[in-house]
C-alpha cells in the first residue's frame, strides 16, 4: 500500500538555546514501517512529539489524510488515530497494568464513579495475550522491572487501535526474544494497513523490520532511502557526517590482579542467589543475561540501593558495610542506573549543578560557600571531555537529549572520583556515534586505573567491551568467560540455564562453554 498517511512539511521548534527543528520534512505511508535515524538531539523525537500533540509546532504544516490539521495535545492526535510509544517511560507506578492501560477511558458499572475493575482486567488480560505478554493485569506498575514497562508502554499505545503509530527506541530495554516479539507484532499491524514510526539507535534492526528510512541532522531533513538498498555505513555517514566503524572491536589493555572489588555469597529473596564475584583494577567485567536474570538487583545491592538478606562486600580487600548508596560513594563506588532519568539526574537542575552534585562537599568553602569558580571550571571540563552538546553550563538537563544526558550522569561520578564505576545499559537509547564515544570513555577510565561492572543487554557490546564476561539466569551466575572464549551461542546458554557449573578458568568444556549439572 502506498497511500500517504501523513507529510510533515517545513516544521520548525525552538527551545531556549536550542533550534531543535530547521524545516524539518517527513512522509508516512499506510503500511509501512518508517525508520527515523540520526544523532541524539538530531530532532527526531521532538519531530515525532509535534506530530503527537506533545509539542506545539513554532512554524510549518502538517497533512493527515491529505487534508491540513492542527494537533494543539494528545488527545487530539488519539482522535485522530496517532498514538505514541515515548522514550521515557509514562507509567504511573501506584496503579496497576490495566489503570495504566485504560487510563481516562475506564469501563464503568453504572454510576459514573464506579470503575468496572473486572471488565478493564479482562480487556487489558485480552490485549497481553495477543502480545503474547505473560503479565497480570492486577500487577502495580511500581513492581516491574524498566524493560517489562516498555512491553506495557507498547500495549498501551496499541490499545488504542491507531493508523498511525509512532515508537520511539521501543526496543532499548527489551531482550533479543522480546524483541522478536514486537516485530512480530509490527509486520501485522503493518499487514493491517498501519504506518508506523520506528525511531531507533540499533541500526541493525532497521534492515530486519523497516520500509524506509529517513535521517536527521541537527534538527534537519538529510534524506530519505529504501531501507534494502542503503548500506549501514552509509546511512551512518548521512547521520553523523563522518565515518564510524561501529563494528571494529575494542582492544582493552590487560586488567591487574589487584582485586578492587569482591562479593561473596550475596542473597536477596528470589531476585539474587549466592552470587560471587571479583573485580579487578582497570577491568571492564561484563554481566550479561535475559530479562529478570538478576544483574541490575546485584548492581543495586551492592550500591546500597536495595538491602540484602545475606553475604559479605569487599573494598581493596576489606569487608565493608554498605546500607545506603552514600556508603558506597564514601567507599569510591559509583553506579549509572539504567533509569537515569530517576534515578541518576536531578532534570529540573542545571548541567552544571548536575556533574558535581554527588560530590558537593568537595566545593564548599570554610564557611560552608560554594566555590562557584570551581564548580563552574569543573562542569565546563566534563562538558568538553565528554562531548556534551549544551547551549551552556546552565542549561536544564531535562531539555538535554538522551545520550547527552547519560553524558551528564557519567561526568557527575567522575567528579565524585569513584574507583569503581557500575554501568548499567550505558548506551541505551544512544545514537551510534555517541556510543562510539562512550566505548572510547570506558577504556579509557581503564586505563587510568578504574574498574568498570558493565550491564548490557546487548551482546555484541558485551563481547566488544569486556574483558571477562558473567552470565546470570534467574537470580544466579551461572557462568564465566574470558573475552576470548565468548561467543554469543556461549553466552545465550549460560543465560538460558539455571543449572550450569561455571567452569574454574571461565573455558567452555562442552561445544556451548558449559558444564551442565545440578547445582
Amino acid at each position: 500500500m502506498n497511500d500517504t498517511l501523513v507529510v510533515m512539511e517545513e516544521i520548525e521548534k525552538t527551545f531556549p538555546g536550542v533550534h531543535a527543528l530547521d524545516q524539518a520534512h517527513f512522509e508516512l505511508r499506510a503500511g509501512e514501517v518508517h525508520a527515523l535515524v540520526g544523532e541524539n538531539g538530531a530532532g527526531k523525537s521532538t519531530l515525532m512529539k509535534v506530530l503527537a500533540g506533545v509539542y506545539a509546532k513554532d512554524a510549518g504544516r502538517i497533512l493527515y489524510r491529505g487534508a491540513e490539521v492542527e494537533i494543539p495535545n494528545p488527545r487530539a492526535a488519539q482522535t485522530l488515530g496517532i498514538s505514541m510509544i515515548h522514550q521515557e517511560l509514562n507509567l504511573m507506578p501506584h496503579l496497576t497494568l490495566a489503570q495504566n492501560i485504560f487510563v481516562g477511558r475506564e469501563p464503568r458499572q453504572g454510576v459514573r464513579f464506579i470503575l468496572d475493575e473486572k471488565e478493564i482486567n479482562a480487556k487489558t488480560q485480552a490485549l497481553f495475550d495477543s502480545m503474547r505478554l505473560r503479565l497480570d493485569p492486577r500487577t502495580r506498575v511500581a513492581d516491574l522491572t524498566v524493560a517489562t514497562q516498555q512491553m506495557v508502554e507498547i500495549a498501551k499505545a496499541l490499545s488504542f487501535d491507531s493508523q498511525v503509530l509512532i515508537m520511539d527506541e521501543p526496543t532499548a530495554a527489551l531482550t533479543e526474544a522480546e524483541i522478536e516479539e514486537l516485530f512480530r507484532i509490527i509486520r501485522e499491524l503493518r499487514g493491517r494497513g498501519v504506518g508506523i514510526v520506528y525511531i531507533s539507535h540499533r541500526l541493525e534492526e532497521l534492515k530486519q523490520i523497516s520500509d524506509r528510512i529517513t535521517v536527521m541532522r541537527d534538527g534537519r531533513f538529510v534524506g530519505t532511502e529504501d531501507a534494502q538498498a542503503i548500506p549501514i555505513e552509509r546511512i551512518i555517514s548521512m547521520m553523523v557526517g563522518r565515518t564510524i566503524y561501529e563494528s571494529k572491536p575494542e582492544t582493552p589493555e590487560r586488567p591487574s590482579d589487584e582485586i578492587v572489588l569482591e562479593a561473596r555469597n550475596l542473597n536477596r529473596g528470589q531476585v539474587i542467589k549466592d552470587v560471587s564475584f571479583q573485580l579487578r583494577r582497570g577491568e571492564i567485567l561484563g554481566f550479561a543475561g535475559l530479562m529478570g536474570a538478576g544483574r541490575t538487583e546485584v548492581a543495586r545491592a551492592i550500591f546500597g540501593a536495595d538491602p540484602l538478606d545475606s553475604g559479605e562486600i569487599y573494598v581493596h580487600g576489606k569487608k565493608v558495610a554498605i546500607k545506603h548508596p552514600r556508603d558506597a560513594v564514601r567507599h569510591g563506588i559509583g553506579y549509572l542506573s539504567e533509569d537515569r532519568k530517576r534515578y541518576g539526574l536531578a532534570l529540573g537542575m542545571d548541567v552544571e549543578a548536575n556533574i558535581v552534585l554527588a560530590a558537593f562537599k568537595k566545593f564548599l568553602g570554610k564557611l560552608g560557600v560554594v566555590n562557584s569558580k570551581q564548580t563552574r571550571a569543573t562542569g565546563q571540563h566534563y562538558v568538553e571531555m565528554l562531548s556534551i552538546k549544551t547551549p551552556s553550563l546552565q542549561q536544564r538537563v531535562k531539555n538535554l537529549s538522551g545520550g547527552n544526558q547519560q553524558k551528564v550522569v557519567i561526568g557527575k561520578w567522575l567528579t565524585a572520583d569513584t574507583d569503581v564505576l557500575i554501568f548499567d545499559e550505558p548506551t541505551r537509547g544512544i545514537d551510534v556515534g555517541a556510543k562510539s564515544e562512550i566505548y572510547h570513555l570506558l577504556n579509557s577510565l581503564t586505563k587510568e586505573g578504574k574498574s568498570i561492572i558493565m550491564i548490557s543487554s546487548e551482546l555484541p557490546e558485551v563481547l566488544r567491551m569486556s574483558h571477562r564476561i558473567v552470565v546470570m539466569c534467574e537470580g544466579r551466575i551461572t557462568g564465566e568467560l574470558a573475552a576470548a572464549e565468548a561467543t554469543q551461542e556461549r553466552i545465550m546458554t549460560y543465560a538460558t540455564q539455571r543449572n550450569v557449573l561455571v567452569a574454574k578458568n571461565g573455558a567452555p568444556d562442552n561445544e556451548f562453554g558449559a558444564q551442565e549439572a545440578r547445582v
